[in-house]
């Protein structure tokens, strides 16, 4: 089972996210609402990829980022941002590749979100 990380400042949707990719049988997803705890939250879990959003009131999500890319332990975890701040439209341009970095806009079907970790999980070995 593919373990998924999302960071999201607010509970009510990681719950849902959480249920919706659990009701897959595909994913053990684990939440995390302040982007401050991210990165120990990743070490721990060591998930398949992160769901990451851009603006929460602790740590901004491209801060999280950061953090991941200069630690070792988790730097080669695929980041979806998962954020409100890009319109369907233009997360859907270019692939959903935004400034080099991956976008998906919420909210969005479930379907999208599986589509979308489909897409940029890393194969298994």
């Amino acid at each position: 089972m593919r373990r998924i990380l999302i960071v999201d400042d607010e509970p009510s949707f990681t719950s849902i996210v959480k249920l919706n990719l659990e009701a897959t049988g595909q994913y053990e997803v684990f939440m995390e609402n302040r982007g401050s705890q991210a990165l120990m939250t990743a070490v721990e879990c060591k998930p398949d990829l992160v769901l990451l959003d851009v603006i929460m009131p602790d740590m901004e999500g491209p801060e999280v980022l950061y953090e991941f890319r200069n630690d070792e332990r988790v730097r080669n975890i695929p980041v979806v941002f998962l954020t409100a701040t890009v319109t369907p439209k233009e997360a859907h341009a270019d692939n959903g590749v935004i400034g080099g970095r991956v976008f998906l806009a919420k909210p969005g079907t479930i379907g999208e979100l599986v589509d979308c970790i489909e897409k940029y999980l890393p194969a298994t070995g």
